[in-house]
């Protein structure tokens, strides 16, 4: 049962993919992938909670988590889309580093992603198979940690948003809010769904494996597509600004300021 529904996860994802593969090789712009990344974790989700029996309470909360969490993130990211036409910076990058045969590239880098959405996913399917008729305490303590991560995460992005709507702030360094406690608060309280989801699927059969979801999150946003490249980009465009607030400010966890 485990196995099938992973590998029907993944078929239904590996076919959006598909398609949002084949709609950048006729727009040449790959931002496509985020939306279909976070979409496929929905997709991810629903196929656990419609394949694992009669739904319950617990599979509708997970689910619903999960839909507001894609729902808002997908919304951010299809405006940002069709207001800037033009291709995510990382992507543009990643274009002209590959000479040749770049529509097969993508064509794995996108199927790649989705099958990452399997392995992410897996907490889900953990949570949606828990036996138990009730909510335990560490469930209770999940959630309140996921509503935290997704306010926090709600209100990061909407005070970035606002300060770079304001012209003065063009190519100066936002320390309003929480960015003022922290240089990526909006990806430290990502990351903290995706411990709630650990936290809700560790009393499960199977939960303690589930802890590669907030292991790997960690991994990707601290050493590769989160805040590495987020940093190269603001030092270019910010420059000596930017490395004051390096200095004085914690990277990933809300912290009081350094002295320097």
């Amino acid at each position: 049962m485990i196995i099938h529904l992973l590998l029907t996860a993944w078929g239904y994802v590996a076919f959006m993919m598909f398609v949002l593969w084949f709609m950048q090789v006729k727009t040449k712009n790959a931002s496509l992938l985020d939306i279909g990344w976070t979409a496929g974790l929905l997709i991810c989700c629903w196929v656990y909670a419609t394949g694992t029996g009669t739904l319950n309470p617990r599979k509708m909360l997970i689910f619903v988590l999960v839909g507001f969490w894609a729902v808002r993130l997908a919304g951010l990211l299809a405006v940002r889309l069709l207001r800037d036409r033009r291709e995510d910076r990382r992507y543009a990058r990643i274009r002209e580093e590959w000479k040749t045969r770049q529509d097969l590239k993508f064509f794995f880098m996108f199927q790649f992603q989705g099958l990452l959405d399997v392995i992410l996913s897996w907490g889900y399917l953990v949570i949606c198979m828990n036996p138990s008729k009730n909510f335990s305490t560490f469930e209770y303590l999940a959630l309140g940690v996921w509503i935290v991560g997704f306010v926090g995460e709600f209100i990061a992005d909407g005070q970035l948003q606002a300060f770079k709507a304001d012209p003065v702030n063009k190519a100066r360094t936002c320390e309003y809010g929480l960015w003022y406690y922290s240089r990526h608060p909006n990806y430290f309280f990502e990351w903290l769904m995706w411990l709630a989801y650990f936290l809700m699927a560790v009393v499960a059969p199977f939960g303690w494996s589930v802890v590669i979801s907030p292991v790997l999150m960690y991994y990707f946003l601290m050493h590769l597509s989160g805040v590495p490249l987020a940093e190269a980009q603001a030092l270019r465009t910010k420059g000596d600004e930017y490395r004051r607030y390096q200095k004085t400010t914690s990277m990933f966890i809300p912290l009081p300021k350094r002295k320097i």
